[in-house]
């Protein structure tokens, strides 16, 4: 089981923190107006709290499709994103706050963010899923992966 929660752990970290450096880094650079010194600054930030989130979040996603029960593509790529937003949005905007970002840098980093999310819910869910199946992990909300599970 020990093995199984490391492989977990690992897999679920490596996956946000390669997605979200990308990601986060392209939006406070191109949407939120931040200078590449920030970027950086809020990158190194980011990173630790990464790290700390990721299985959590593995947690609440895998929790979140299985309590919603999405039946469609069409509902899974929804819940997706949901999961992602509601989990991640008030995250980031902690980090770029600390970084540097103020008044209306925050609002449309926020905004800028939050759509990414609802447009990259499903990408990272599926990218989520590739990473955890090198690791031996298969499938969404697999047992292992599941909270109560």
């Amino acid at each position: 089981m020990a093995s199984l929660n490391l492989r977990s752990f690992a897999a679920d970290t490596l996956a946000l923190v390669i997605f979200f450096t990308i990601v986060s880094g392209l939006n406070e650079r191109f949407i939120a107006g931040m200078s590449w010194q920030e970027v950086s600054v809020s990158r190194a930030i980011g990173a630790p709290l990464m790290v700390l989130t990721a299985r959590p979040y593995g947690y609440w996603r895998d929790w979140f499709l299985k309590a919603t029960s999405p039946r469609s593509p069409g509902a899974t790529l929804a819940m997706d994103s949901i999961a992602l937003l509601a989990f991640q949005v008030p995250i980031y905007v902690l980090i770029i706050f600390a970084s540097g970002a103020r008044g209306l840098g925050i609002v449309t980093g926020a905004l800028g963010f939050a759509a990414l999310m609802l447009v990259l819910g499903r990408p990272y869910g599926l990218w989520l899923e590739f990473v955890r199946g090198r690791f031996g992990l298969t499938g969404p909300g697999q047992k292992p992966m599941s909270l109560g599970g």
